[in-house]
């Protein structure tokens, strides 16, 4: 068994699973996956079955937050020293893990894959919800997180158990702020993503708005006040 478990999130990512975990298999053998089948509606499952991938089968959709709690507890329950959120549509590159992972022993709980430690933001509205989540996270804790929207995430032992002991942290911004004012210590670690390859985004332009408007009062107004 691997130290590592990678886990990754599918909801309707039947143009893009099977290219990410061979992908896993064959060039990152050393790091142990599970695909967690978010009650797709397409042939996510179907893929994971036939290809014999190692893989949770969720009867419904229960949402990313649902879906990676589940992979957290399959690695609390397993005992993996660390996880990392990765997604299934492609974006993430696995050549990054090894240097996200070295990171550990200098006491982070949290690694982040950081697309703007390097590359500067540019003007798009996406963008600008980024640099206002940033200040927020800023304002709020004291921390700068450069790329506080990166869906690659690494995490300790202990930050496996919190997951699984509180059922309301999501992989979000908020809940990473959160973590930073409850001691976490998180750093950036600068990677390049690819664009997604195939398949639909749930975040359309107007979705995008929606999320950041809600990370942005979570983190001013209720993780940065809650008891």
């Amino acid at each position: 068994m691997s130290d590592l478990l990678i886990i990754i999130p599918a909801y309707n990512e039947e143009e893009n699973i099977g290219r990410v975990v061979e992908r896993l298999k064959t060039e990152f053998p050393e790091y142990d996956y599970v695909v967690v089948n978010d009650g797709s509606k397409d042939k996510t499952g179907e893929i994971c079955q036939t290809r014999h991938y190692n893989y949770l089968n969720l009867p419904v959709n229960l949402g990313l937050t649902g879906a990676f709690q589940a992979g957290m507890k399959y690695a609390y329950v397993r005992g993996y020293p660390y996880a990392l959120q990765f997604d299934g549509d492609g974006q993430h590159r696995p050549e990054y893990i090894a240097a996200m992972k070295a990171r550990f022993p200098e006491g982070y709980d949290i690694v982040i894959g950081s697309r703007f430690l390097r590359v500067k933001k540019n003007g798009s509205l996406r963008m600008w919800g980024s640099m206002l989540l940033e200040y927020a996270i800023r304002l709020t804790t004291g921390a700068v997180i450069r790329d506080p929207t990166s869906g690659m995430r690494m995490f300790n032992r202990n930050m496996i158990e919190a997951f699984v002991k509180n059922q309301n942290y999501g992989p979000e911004p908020d809940t990473i702020s959160w973590l930073i004012k409850q001691g976490a210590r998180v750093v950036e670690e600068p990677v390049v993503m690819d664009e997604r390859a195939g398949g639909v985004s749930y975040l359309t332009p107007l979705n995008a708005v929606r999320y950041m408007v809600q990370m942005l009062i979570s983190i001013l107004f209720i993780r940065n006040f809650r008891g």
